[in-house]
C-alpha cells in the first residue's frame, strides 16, 4: 500500500512561470538548483517538471530577507558619514 501525500492547495509552476516569479533566466534557475541553491523541481510526466510554488515562494522570501540584512549593513557602516553637517550654499544676489 503506497503512502498519501496531502495535495490540496498545492500549486505546480512551469519554467516559465517560475522564470517571471523569480526574474531569472532558465539557465540561472537551473545552475541555482544544480548548486543546491534552489529548490528541486518535481517530474510531472515524462517530459515535463515543475516547482513547488510554496517552496519557489520560500526561496524568494529568504532572497529578500538576505538581501535587506546586507542593506541594513551597509547602512550602519556609512552612518559615520551622514553624521557630518551638510554644506551650505549661498546664492549670490
Amino acid at each position: 500500500m503506497s503512502e498519501s501525500v496531502p495535495t490540496n492547495g498545492i500549486q505546480v509552476l512551469r519554467m516559465k512561470q517560475v522564470c517571471r516569479l523569480t526574474g531569472l533566466g532558465k539557465s540561472m534557475i537551473y545552475q541555482l538548483e544544480h548548486d543546491h541553491c534552489f529548490p528541486s523541481r518535481i517530474k510531472l510526466t515524462n517530459h515535463a517538471v515543475g516547482w513547488i510554488e510554496s517552496e519557489v515562494q520560500h526561496w524568494l522570501a529568504e532572497r529578500i530577507a538576505s538581501s535587506r540584512k546586507c542593506a541594513g549593513a551597509k547602512q550602519s557602516s556609512t552612518s559615520a558619514m551622514n553624521l557630518r553637517p551638510k554644506r551650505e550654499f549661498r546664492t549670490v544676489s
